[in-house]
């Protein structure tokens, strides 16, 4: 007789806290430089502080949160040396990905990112920064999967989650009231099979607004 299966248990609790609180900083919630406390963490996620400790302790590895000599948690508020670093990385890692996804780029994946592009003009007229972040990196994931190279694109999600709350003050210095013009251009080179348009789209969308902020 077949011994029924148990029924699969619930995520832990620290990795509930650890994937919310992760998706907030990517999506530019939380400002930078913010302090967080494990007690404050425990309280609005309803969990004790072994749990907020646990995801604190990942995010701090991540580089999603910074941990000082003291044992201040906060938000990091990257230099312009960070930015810059950081802003290389995303357009090496990035044009790379759209590289190997071009020869999968049917139809429907462009009709997809044409989609998410119109949702960004939704953002933007609401004045929805918040979404605004997250439309735009669901454009750029949603391209970069079809490279089918999880490890690179792993690394690329680990860059947009440390620039997370630095892409908020950006867009709130930006004040941007179009669509980014970039998009438009990786679309057009992806129908036309054009391999160095789409590595100069990709470049210059992922790194012109970030020069702003180390002017």
């Amino acid at each position: 007789m077949l011994t029924p299966r148990p029924p699969e248990a619930m995520p832990a609790a620290h990795d509930m806290v650890f994937r919310s609180l992760r998706a907030r900083i990517m999506y530019g919630e939380i400002a930078p430089g913010r302090a967080l406390t494990l007690r404050g963490i425990g309280k609005e996620y309803g969990v004790s502080m072994t749990p907020a400790r646990e995801a604190v302790r990942r995010l701090v590895a991540e580089g999603a949160l910074f941990l000082s000599s003291s044992g201040r948690v906060s938000t990091p508020e990257l230099t312009a040396e960070r930015i810059e670093e950081l802003s290389a990385l995303r357009a090496l890692l990035e044009v790379e990905l759209s590289s190997r996804a071009l020869p999968r780029a049917h139809m429907a994946l462009i009709d997809r990112l044409q989609s998410i592009n119109a949702s960004i003009s939704d953002t933007i007229a609401a004045r929805d920064a918040v979404g605004y972040i997250r439309s735009n990196l669901e454009f750029h994931r949603t391209l970069y999967l079809r490279a089918q190279a999880p490890a690179i694109l792993a690394m690329a999600e680990t860059v947009w989650l440390q620039l997370g709350p630095t892409m908020r003050a950006l867009y709130d210095r930006l004040q941007r009231t179009d669509p980014p013009h970039f998009h438009r251009l990786i679309i057009a080179a992806l129908k036309a099979g054009d391999e160095p348009g789409l590595r100069l789209a990709v470049r210059s969308d992922v790194t012109q607004g970030l020069r702003m902020l180390v002017a």
